[in-house]
């Protein structure tokens, strides 16, 4: 129910009031989830002033941790969990994403298992990270790699409500 019919309301207060109060989701003060975003689990922390843009896939299953101010684009992908390639019985494994304050996702980003994205750090759209991204770099490709760095005076909110989303 929650991805199917909450997370199409065109109301930031019902959503988030049942993402808070009935799933258990953590949302700082600021933080918006908009429209389409799908849950895999209630392991999921929110800081403040830090916006889940529209259609955002956010498997929590193995945790999911995100700073204060993030902005994370549309159509971006968080998976904790995944098989064993060689596994006889293709046994399920999960592990956390950590993402720190100031980061950005571009749109269709897509951040893989046991990954942590540094402070203001920024990740291409299209790329898929697979390994830890140092603070303030700049990662874009598949797989990501860094190919640039990010000025370290980020002093802003990641706030954003947009009526009816």
């Amino acid at each position: 129910m929650p991805n199917s019919i909450i997370a199409h309301i065109p109301s930031y207060w019902i959503r988030h009031g049942y993402y808070k109060l009935i799933l258990g989701i953590k949302i700082g003060k600021g933080s918006s989830i908009h429209k389409g975003a799908f849950f895999y689990d209630k392991k999921l922390v929110i800081g403040k002033n830090t916006t889940v843009n529209r259609k955002c896939h956010l498997d929590s299953r193995g945790k999911i941790s995100i700073g204060d101010n993030v902005s994370i684009s549309p159509e971006c992908v968080l998976i904790t969990g995944d098989h064993e390639v060689n596994s006889p019985d293709f046994r399920y494994r999960s592990a956390p994403i950590v993402i720190h304050d100031y980061a950005w996702l571009g749109t269709r980003a897509m951040i893989l298992p046991n990954v942590t994205i540094g402070t203001g750090a920024v990740v291409c759209a299209g790329a898929i990270v697979t390994k830890d991204v140092e603070p303030y770099s700049i990662v874009g490709g598949v797989p990501a790699k860094k190919i640039g760095e990010r000025s370290k005076t980020l002093n802003y909110s990641a706030s954003w409500f947009f009526p009816y989303d």
